[in-house]
């Protein structure tokens, strides 16, 4: 089950003063509904992804006119890893958590385009460092064009335990052969990964999902 953060929410939908008042009862309220989640779902059965794709829009734009502002006072990093944390610890241990980091998938556009994976090896590691429970997994995008070194040694600093690391570098558009390009650079700099889309298949054309699917399994190798 994936969800949004509240920040997220918070930060697409609403603006100025509003955000300050109306995110601890959003939050209040999406916490709620996730434990009637939890208490009707088998625990073996069920896995919670929170996305965080507003947040990369506060780092990556605040500092400039028209950007995304945070709404909280202080340091934009610390508001945000402090956030992040707090969704995932409402999980509970026997029940697996991952994060989805995201920089949008709006008509399969990012709202901004990462220049390296330094960002989200930030705050991949910030948040693991601060959550009380374990991460199960996560889960950061790869842009269709990077097979770079330069986009993945920053991944080289990652330090999230026992979480596993997937990569979203199968991209529809070029299939098996991209991906495998992604890959071989990837691997250079990170000693094990998983494989997945750079933000899932939703928006993708409908005659494109099996495909897609194809794809995963021609570059997935078992370990």
């Amino acid at each position: 089950m994936a969800l949004p953060t509240p920040t997220a929410v918070i930060g697409a939908f609403f603006s100025g003063d509003d955000r300050r008042a109306i995110e601890p009862v959003y939050r209040d309220l999406v916490f709620r509904e996730l434990r009637g989640v939890l208490a009707a779902v088998p625990h073996d059965d069920l896995a919670i992804q929170w996305d965080c794709a507003v947040e990369f829009a506060i780092i990556e734009t605040h500092a400039y006119p028209g950007g995304s502002t945070p709404w909280w006072e202080g340091d934009v990093w610390q508001g945000l890893v402090a956030r992040a944390p707090d969704a995932i610890d409402q999980v509970p241990a026997g029940v697996d958590v991952a994060v989805h980091l995201c920089y949008g998938d709006v008509g399969e556009k990012h709202f901004i385009e990462p220049r390296d994976a330094a960002n989200l090896t930030r705050f991949a590691n910030e948040l693991v460092d601060a959550a009380h429970r374990p991460v199960t997994w996560i889960h950061l995008p790869v842009p269709i064009e990077r097979d770079d070194d330069a986009y993945f040694a920053p991944l080289e600093e990652l330090e999230i335990g026992d979480a596993e690391l997937y990569l979203g570098l199968v991209h529809r558009e070029d299939g098996v052969g991209g991906a495998s390009r992604r890959i071989e650079a990837a691997a250079r700099h990170v000693d094990a990964f998983g494989v997945a889309t750079e933000c899932g298949i939703g928006r993708a054309p409908k005659d494109a999902t099996e495909d897609i699917f194809r794809s995963h399994v021609a570059v997935a190798q078992p370990v």
